[in-house]
């Protein structure tokens, strides 16, 4: 009969995912990782295999909060296209003094990583597709609904929305003033392909 851990894997991917948020997979070591988490080196590899298995896990809670957070906007707003707009503000706004990192870990994750660490590249690019395909459903939605042209791409415009999201996370995180993000994303959806 095999033991029952004596930790809660959610609360420990969570806390994972927090530390490589902030630091990025490079700059979190072992050590760093074995305090946010509370685990030993023992109990990291036996329940995640290495380092990679818990950034590899990070990965893939991080997306799907993601996907339940745009899933819990949906189910709050009236129409398709509000909810998409809701997100990215909450995105992009929010994640300036909220997030451990202003880029979304996804994103950063891609950006950090080489070939050298394949495996781990996929998961998060896998992950952004993800959440990609999450927005595609909206705006098939909101083409239904109307408020987006039938003539218009999904695919095309979920990839585009994800290059703003990136962007003004990017552009927020390195500009000197105080960038008007809320106008910038209300011209996005008020004045672009949407």
């Amino acid at each position: 009969m095999s033991k029952k851990p004596k930790f809660d894997r959610d609360q420990v991917v969570a806390n994972a995912t927090n530390l490589y948020w902030e630091k990025g997979y490079h700059a979190t070591s072992m050590r760093s990782l074995q305090d946010a988490i509370d685990m030993r080196p023992g109990s990291i590899y036996a329940e995640f295999g290495s380092k990679d298995g818990v950034f590899k896990a990070s990965l893939e809670h991080y997306a799907r909060l993601s996907i339940m957070q745009l899933h819990g906007i949906r189910e709050a707003s009236d129409s398709p296209l509000s909810a998409l707009k809701t997100f990215v503000k909450q995105a992009v706004i929010d994640t300036q003094t909220a997030a451990p990192s202003c880029m979304c870990m996804l994103a950063k994750t891609v950006s950090e990583l080489t070939e050298e660490q394949h495996d781990l590249l996929s998961v998060a690019k896998q992950a952004l597709k993800s959440v990609e395909n999450r927005f595609v459903a909206l705006i098939s939605e909101a083409q239904q609904a109307g408020e987006v042209g039938q003539d218009k791409n999904a695919s095309e415009l979920a990839r585009f929305l994800q290059i703003q999201i990136t962007g003004l996370r990017m552009y927020a995180k390195t500009s000197d003033e105080n960038v008007p993000l809320e106008k910038m994303i209300d011209d996005l959806f008020n004045h672009y392909p949407f």
